[in-house]
């Protein structure tokens, strides 16, 4: 056994190991790399599974040298010889880098979509979804912040709205039902 040879098989039982026992870990205690696992790079802040598999993290260094040791110990032992096998061990290795960067790519792509204030409501036409009893609560669709959703709601003179009613959302309650009005049909 050549001592490259050795090197490869060395990063590829020490890296791959390493990195099974982090990924069982996070499986187990919900661990999501933030807590743990303070990128190197001081990167940005990626939350997440993702954030598993930033560059510069204790996953993605040894990602980097299990997929090192087994490119590396693969290429070595089909026979192209000391120097290619080096160079696609790195090539291998750079492919962690090119993951972290798709992983990157995609958590751009994630809608934020904050979150729903139903003050936004306030104003908003929408249908009678379930009809609302007299003195009583039903629900009603309304779009809010540019999202359609069945809301609880209660008539504020406190009549019965059937199903398919036309309603304006003019006030919230503490409990968040939405408190409506017939809406006149329009002309």
């Amino acid at each position: 056994m050549s001592g490259l040879d050795l090197a490869f098989k060395v990063c590829a039982v020490f890296g791959g190991a390493l990195f099974v026992v982090r990924l069982v870990l996070q499986f187990f205690t919900g661990m999501d790399g933030s807590d743990a696992d303070a990128p190197v790079d001081g990167g940005a802040d990626i939350s997440g599974t993702d954030a598993s598999f930033r560059l510069l993290s204790m996953q993605g260094i040894t990602a980097f040298f299990m997929i090192f040791g087994l490119a590396g110990l693969a290429l070595l032992q089909s026979g192209v010889g000391p120097m290619p096998a080096v160079i696609g061990a790195v090539v291998g290795g750079i492919a962690v880098w090119v993951v972290a960067k798709i992983f990157t790519g995609m958590k751009k792509l994630q809608s934020g979509g904050g979150t729903l204030n139903l003050q936004n409501a306030v104003g908003r036409e929408g249908t009678v979804y379930l009809t609302i009893p007299a003195n009583g609560a039903g629900k009603v669709s309304v779009v809010v912040q540019n999202r359609l959703g069945e809301f609880e709601a209660t008539s504020e003179s406190g009549e019965e709205l059937k199903t398919g009613t036309s309603i304006r959302v003019v006030g919230v309650t503490g409990d968040k039902v939405l408190v409506v009005v017939r809406q006149p049909p329009s002309k």
